[in-house]
């Protein structure tokens, strides 16, 4: 894998948006998210997804000049029409509405219905927990993943994200409802690589830990076997429930692709409004310090708290330069008109 530098990356994925048609303010938020996903390893979800991105708007599935219309005002939540604008921009915008309304009121829920997909959830977290507000959030999506005991794909891997505020670095929790998302699978395949534990059935209805059957059949894991399966129904209601949206059932019919038409829901809450900062520095540190003392299983092994991993990654990619598959590169350049 080639590397390149953060500033070359976004600038080029900037040009490919700006190329199908977005206003370049516009497509130099996205292409930031983007770049900034990769740059913490989230390679399926930042460079990875910009081909398919690109793709939806050719298509007239994502409307690079919309963006959310507020439908409901009821204090501390607030409902919007995505419009099938970009997900980025417009889960941006919801979760600064969710901590603005923190801010003044503790607790504030913004819904979105009728919006795209909104790429790397945690993206979310990260942007909460900077404005030192404690986050939830999570989106619905099309049919991609079995129900616990079903062959055929009948519910979504509905993304859920938790983020606290911290100064030495924030806890951030991004993960879908199968053991594997198939961002992880496709990029573990693109390296020729195995799953580090099994991740979803082959054809013939066993475990197995390689990416490419498992992308075959759809037959991903379920986090937790029937407990993730159960998650992801109850996310998808929860979620069509609060935004007046459609479920997974009705993105299904749709039409729309990945996401397409989907709901999400973001909660912010100000922790500073109910905790002195003394105790919630002695929580998170007193959390921290019993993980780090754990025994590791590998001698000499490292116990990481969620969102670790990928501030390890950021310094290591800003420094070296993010890490490409050649061949997405590529495509992504092309589509830059390089």
């Amino acid at each position: 894998m080639t590397r390149i530098s953060f500033n070359e990356m976004q600038t080029t994925i900037q040009q490919a948006f700006v190329k199908v048609g977005m206003p370049s303010d516009r497509a130099e938020t996205c292409a930031q998210i983007h770049t900034e996903s990769s740059c913490d390893g989230v390679y399926s979800h930042g460079l990875n997804r910009v081909e398919k991105f690109v793709e939806y708007v050719r298509k007239g599935w994502v409307n690079v000049h919309a963006g959310p219309v507020l439908e409901k005002n009821l204090g501390s939540f607030e409902l919007y029409n995505g419009n099938l604008g970009p997900g980025i921009l417009n889960a941006r915008f919801a979760m600064d509405r969710a901590c603005e309304i923190a801010r003044e009121s503790t607790f504030g829920l913004v819904a979105l219905n009728n919006t795209t997909h909104w790429m790397r959830g945690g993206t979310y977290g990260w942007q909460a927990a900077d404005k030192d507000k404690i986050a939830i959030c999570w989106t619905n999506t099309e049919s991609c993943m079995p129900a616990w005991g079903a062959k055929s794909i009948g519910v979504g891997n509905n993304p859920f994200v938790m983020a606290v505020p911290r100064k030495e670095g924030h806890i951030v929790l991004d993960m879908a409802m199968s053991q594997y998302s198939y961002g992880k699978i496709q990029v573990t395949r693109l390296k020729n690589e195995r799953l580090p534990f099994p991740g979803g059935f082959d054809r013939e209805g066993n475990l197995t830990d390689m990416p490419g059957p498992i992308e075959e059949t759809m037959r991903i894991l379920p986090t937790g076997y029937w407990k993730g399966s159960g998650f992801a129904v109850l996310l998808d209601i929860i979620s069509a429930l609060l935004s007046n949206g459609l479920s997974t059932a009705g993105i299904d019919k749709a039409g729309f692709g990945s996401c397409g038409s989907c709901n999400q829901v973001f909660i912010a809450i100000d922790p500073a409004k109910i905790n002195s900062q003394n105790f919630i520095d002695d929580i998170l540190s007193e959390t921290i310090s019993q993980l780090k003392s754990s025994d590791p299983v590998i001698e000499n092994g490292e116990i990481f708290y969620p969102g670790e991993q990928s501030l390890k990654k950021r310094k290591e990619n800003i420094n070296l330069g993010i890490p490409v598959d050649d061949g997405v590169w590529k495509k992504v350049k092309t589509l830059a008109g390089l």
